[in-house]
């Protein structure tokens, strides 16, 4: 409600800014991701990551990870044949859970660098390998950050895509995963002077949504939405990172799981996964100018009744 105080010219002026302030912050602040979460310390990780005994109770690392205690947790450092990994002594047992992770991936080199890292929900943990530093043929999901192109594609790196492992097929190496790609993204995430974070929320039985953070603060960008995922009945939380000929500080800084416990609506979408990518990010889109255009028409009002007011006032004197 707004109240004006007949003399007072200012205090109408600072209701209006304060209804223009809140409609603005219901339209670009409208996102469910933090509502009704119960953080998971058993898949969560922060500063130092060890204790006394220079462990960590609920995550394991091994490889040429090397932790920094007030940085840190560098999967591979900006050398040639490198992998290391991070995972998750227990199993992530939650129903709906959403998990954030601050990450960082830079190097000395502008032009040549790679090879990327991923994070892992499966049923396999703490084995070395060649897909990004885990194990090949797994059996789980696997989301990729690919930081250096193997062969020629339509899009551009660093790319962003899922795979799902059945444990019997074998990742595309050579063609940068293109045969087993369900959905993906480009996205310029390398080198970022802002915190790169990627929030992944999974609904059982739903969806698995993608979101990625590092063009402005607190300005999420949506990568991909896939229906009807399935994870094994038993899978771990994992961080890995390679690097081969080319090279790369690969960094996890934070990670963050919680237990979602009120899921939004089912989605209904066509069992095209690549169309949801597009359509989440239209759709966002879409609703977001919607609400800016009736802050605009809200705010246009507010400023008619305020001149009505003040010709009126002026009338009475």
């Amino acid at each position: 409600m707004l109240f004006i105080k007949t003399d007072n010219k200012g205090l109408v002026l600072l209701g209006l800014l304060a209804c223009c302030l809140f409609a603005l912050g219901q339209a670009s602040d409208n996102t469910p991701d933090a509502k009704n979460a119960i953080p998971l310390r058993t898949h969560s990780l922060y500063i130092p990551y060890i204790d006394q005994e220079l462990q960590n109770r609920w995550f394991d690392f091994g490889g040429d990870a090397v932790i920094n205690t007030n940085k840190h947790v560098r999967l591979t450092h900006d050398r040639q044949s490198q992998s290391g990994w991070l995972w998750s002594r227990l199993p992530l047992t939650a129903t709906n859970w959403q998990v954030e992770f601050e990450f960082k991936i830079d190097g000395s080199n502008p032009v040549l660098f790679g090879d990327g890292m991923a994070v892992w929900f499966t049923k396999q943990r703490a084995q070395t390998g060649p897909v990004f530093g885990f194990m090949d043929y797994f059996e789980g999901l696997g989301i990729f950050f690919d930081t250096y192109a193997n062969s020629r594609q339509s899009h551009s790196f660093p790319y962003v895509m899922a795979m799902k492992g059945d444990g019997k097929t074998s990742y595309d190496l050579a063609r940068d995963g293109k045969a087993n790609e369900l959905a993906g993204c480009e996205a310029d995430i390398r080198g970022r002077q802002l915190p790169t974070k990627a929030r992944i929320s999974y609904f059982k039985d739903n969806y698995l949504e993608l979101k990625l953070h590092y063009k402005d603060w607190d300005q999420w960008e949506p990568c991909f939405t896939l229906s009807n995922v399935s994870l094994p009945t038993v899978y771990y939380l994992g961080f890995t990172a390679l690097t081969g000929e080319v090279s790369d500080n690969h960094d996890v800084i934070s990670v963050a799981t919680n237990n979602i416990v009120a899921p939004p609506q089912r989605m209904k979408h066509p069992e095209n996964s690549m169309y949801y990518q597009h359509s989440s990010s239209s759709w966002s889109g879409l609703l977001f100018m919607l609400k800016l255009i009736a802050t605009v028409v809200f705010i246009g009002i507010l400023i008619m009744v305020y001149r009505v007011y003040i010709n009126q006032s002026n009338k009475r004197f």
